[in-house]
């Protein structure tokens, strides 16, 4: 069991870090939100409260909206816009004013540092190559000291492990090991006695009419917001958790959390969801099965995506893979798809057809699926480079949970065996782990899930 303690964070300097040393100055303390968007259990927030108190100074937190981030769109975005709102209300009501920036952080976050004569910068920690460029290019044009705060990882990444894992039992005893003396009970966001100027609360149509890609949906299964995420934690925890070991792989069933969007929005924090599970009334297993998930296996995809440059490239598969598959490039594929073709679900396999039907409809594809969908891709273009673009396109358009490090991790490990082992050599696959639909199959109703998804869209 997960020891926890419910005293005030002892730790709080061992998440954050300075990544650029400028000038202390007076003026207010402005929080960069990023990635962590929310108000409660948010240590970086939590950091730059502290930092505006001790410097007797308002708190300014300010989001930097940029609509052509990685191929997002009118799914991702009202998304995010409609969490940001309930952000905007319940920082107002602690006196901390929120700023929404339409434009890239590297025009928009020095300009308003400027403007208001800001004293301190703070940021979120976050393992994406975009998010390092623009923090790397945003303290060679500010003056003032910057730092970065990992609020998503319990227990943050660079004390983790100080290099790329091989796999997770890698990385479990390492995380395992200081677990407790992170997993602690977060301190409150106070009304903040040093007011800044408030901003109005942002018109949500006027911003979404400024997103260029319109062409998917929303999603309407999941509420967008730190309250509905809340919800969703306490109703899985009701529901869900006691009974996840059994039930988490059988893509028939509603055996898993559904926290996934909560948690790469940054609306619900995976500390608090970690707490909430060690206190929970059921067995210790399904506890442990459902740990493992949330913070060994999701702290592994950071890791992954902070030390390999090339996360999303062939070049970041393991030695091994990139022997493999380079061995196989030539071997003929019986059946071979366009993206065009896999994107509008027109293969052969009307289970994939199914799954890809579910990914563009419902926004999200069940875990196990997803990599039955990956593989396929795999042996179903004409190499793992076409294939590992074709993957992440298609997730990244679709799934509310696109752009993050599992997902990039998960196709990684599908297509490229990043983080599993070497298997048995056959055609196209090489040692790359392969799914069929026999396999699938013996695991769950195939036909079911097919007419599930059928009805559903």
């Amino acid at each position: 069991m997960v020891l926890v303690t419910t005293s005030m964070d002892s730790t709080l300097s061992q998440r954050c870090r300075c990544i650029h040393k400028g000038k202390e100055n007076k003026g207010p303390v402005v929080y960069w939100m990023s990635r962590e968007q929310r108000v409660a259990d948010n240590w970086a927030l939590i950091f730059a409260q502290e930092s505006a108190l001790q410097k007797k100074q308002p708190l300014c937190v300010v989001f930097c909206l940029t609509t052509n981030f990685l191929g997002a769109n009118l799914r991702h975005y009202m998304f995010l816009l409609r969490g940001l709102r309930e952000v905007h209300a319940s920082l107002a009501s602690c006196n901390i004013s929120f700023h929404l920036l339409q434009n890239e952080p590297t025009k928009a976050l020095p300009a308003f540092i400027q403007k208001i004569d800001a004293g301190l910068l703070v940021t979120d920690f976050d393992p994406l190559r975009i998010k390092k460029t623009w923090k790397k290019n945003i303290t060679k044009s500010i003056n003032i000291t910057t730092y970065e705060v990992d609020a998503h990882n319990v227990v943050p990444v660079w004390l983790a492990s100080p290099k790329k894992e091989y796999a997770a039992y890698t990385i479990r005893k390492k995380i395992n090991t200081v677990l407790p003396e992170f997993l602690v009970e977060y301190p409150e966001i106070i009304p903040h006695p040093y007011p800044s100027k408030k901003e109005p609360l942002f018109d949500l149509q006027r911003v979404a009419k400024t997103i260029p890609d319109t062409s998917v949906a929303e999603i309407s299964w999941c509420v967008p917001g730190q309250k509905a995420g809340y919800t969703a934690m306490q109703s899985f925890l009701e529901n869900g958790l006691g009974r996840y070991p059994e039930s988490r792989n059988d893509p028939c069933l509603d055996g898993q959390s559904n926290l996934s969007p909560y948690l790469h929005f940054g609306q619900l924090s995976p500390q608090r969801v970690a707490l909430a599970v060690s206190s929970a009334q059921v067995p210790d297993d399904a506890k442990s099965v459902f740990l493992e998930e949330l913070i060994v296996r999701r702290e592994l995809a950071d890791n992954f995506c902070h030390y390999e440059q090339q996360y999303d490239s062939f070049e970041g598969f393991h030695d091994w893979a990139k022997k493999s598959l380079n061995a196989h490039r030539k071997d003929k594929r019986t059946y071979l798809y366009t993206q065009q073709e896999l994107e509008s679900a027109e293969s052969h396999d009307e289970l994939w057809n199914a799954c890809q039907l579910d990914l563009m409809h419902r926004g999200k594809l069940h875990g196990y699926m997803r990599m039955y969908w990956a593989k396929k891709i795999l042996e179903w273009t004409q190499s793992p480079e076409e294939a590992l673009q074709c993957a992440i396109y298609l997730n990244d358009k679709y799934s509310i949970d696109g752009r993050d490090a599992n997902g990039y991790t998960g196709i990684a490990w599908s297509i490229g065996g990043v983080h599993d082992r070497a298997w048995a050599e056959r055609p196209v696959f090489g040692k790359i782990r392969y799914m069929n639909r026999n396999g699938c199959r013996r695991k769950f109703d195939v036909d079911g899930y097919i007419e599930k998804v059928l009805q559903s869209t």
